[in-house]
């Protein structure tokens, strides 16, 4: 069984489009293969619309454990140079190129935080 999460997820489409347009909270593999091979037309006309600069979904990976999720990317997130787990120290990431400042963005996905470096 699938989530609608997962469904959204793989069909590259937001979760509240999922439940808008009556994907159940839970479908089989050949259910949600069904939808992905013949898209009811809101779904035909959602990928047509799709201008592709702006993914629906990003996957955010921890670089000190692996640790990985899908989330929705937000406006305001900017280039991260790493994502890691808000449960790791900050001396656990390679040092900043010479030159660079560091900065910390907190409240990236359920439990990340990126780490921006750039000139000052």
């Amino acid at each position: 069984m699938v989530s609608r999460r997962e469904a959204a997820i793989r069909l590259d489409i937001p979760f509240e489009m999922a439940t808008r347009n009556g994907i159940p909270s839970r479908l089989s593999e050949e259910e949600l293969a069904e939808i992905d091979a013949n898209p009811p037309a809101w779904l035909a006309q959602s990928r047509a619309n799709r201008t592709g600069k702006k993914p629906v979904w990003v996957e955010l990976t921890c670089v000190i454990c692996g640790f990985s999720e899908q989330a929705r990317p937000k406006k305001w997130w900017p280039e991260f140079t790493y994502l890691s787990c808000d449960d790791h120290d900050m001396h656990e990431l390679p040092e900043p190129a010479a030159g660079l400042s560091r900065s910390e963005v907190y409240g990236v996905g359920s439990r990340f935080i990126g780490i921006v470096d750039e000139r000052p």
